[in-house]
């Protein structure tokens, strides 16, 4: 292997590593604020919801709330989502509702 590659695969990997550990070293010898984890308790779902809403929303850059198979398939997945917590069967109803809508 190349010493210029190594060098390049070596770096990457410390990059990559680096800012993922270091706030764990950090942050596991320190008492964190009840408000502060109260914060970082939503950041999952804001997250989630970054993702989600906008390829719900705008499947085709533009907004889309009629006639939107996405948007109609996300309905019952989501209501699967809260009542059963259950990631399986969430991606199963989300599959089903996409064939069915478009049939």
């Amino acid at each position: 292997m190349d010493k210029q590659i190594l060098i390049i695969i070596l770096g990457t990997a410390v990059v990559t590593y680096l800012p993922r550990m270091l706030p764990l070293v950090v942050l596991s010898r320190v008492r964190l604020p009840e408000v502060f984890l109260r914060w970082l308790s939503y950041v999952p779902a804001a997250v989630l919801a970054a993702l989600l809403v906008p390829g719900l929303l705008l499947p085709d850059g533009k907004l889309s709330l009629a006639a939107n198979p996405y948007l109609l398939a996300a309905i019952p997945t989501g209501f699967v989502a809260l009542k059963t917590r259950s990631m399986a069967l969430t991606i199963l109803t989300g599959m089903v509702a996409m064939v069915l809508i478009q049939r």
